[in-house]
């Protein structure tokens, strides 16, 4: 399944609170995203709260339109990544890359 970078931007209102009510918005979200066939991995929020990079796998940039329509969420970019793990490059003989 491709994986996909969303940017978005907040107001200063910021993202999903820390509480209750976004542990709610988080599951609503991740179920909305479920019936479009997107999985929301992971997000990184910045220190002031005004900006996120989300990463997520579907089928298409599209499906993952649909579903942050769905959610109310904004879309400033999304860019289709590949993931590059640093430890696949540790040597066999045991050396430390």
């Amino acid at each position: 399944m491709p994986r996909y970078i969303v940017e978005r931007s907040f107001t200063e209102t910021g993202g999903f609170p820390v509480d209750r009510r976004g542990a709610l918005t988080s599951a609503a979200v991740v179920e909305r995203n479920a019936d479009a066939g997107v999985t929301w991995l992971c997000s990184y929020v910045r220190d002031d709260k005004k900006k996120s990079f989300c990463l997520y796998e579907a089928p298409s940039p599209e499906a993952v339109r649909r579903a942050a329509e769905r959610s109310g969420l904004p879309i400033d970019r999304i860019t289709r990544v590949t993931v590059l793990d640093p430890h696949a490059y540790r040597t066999q003989g045991g050396g430390n890359a």
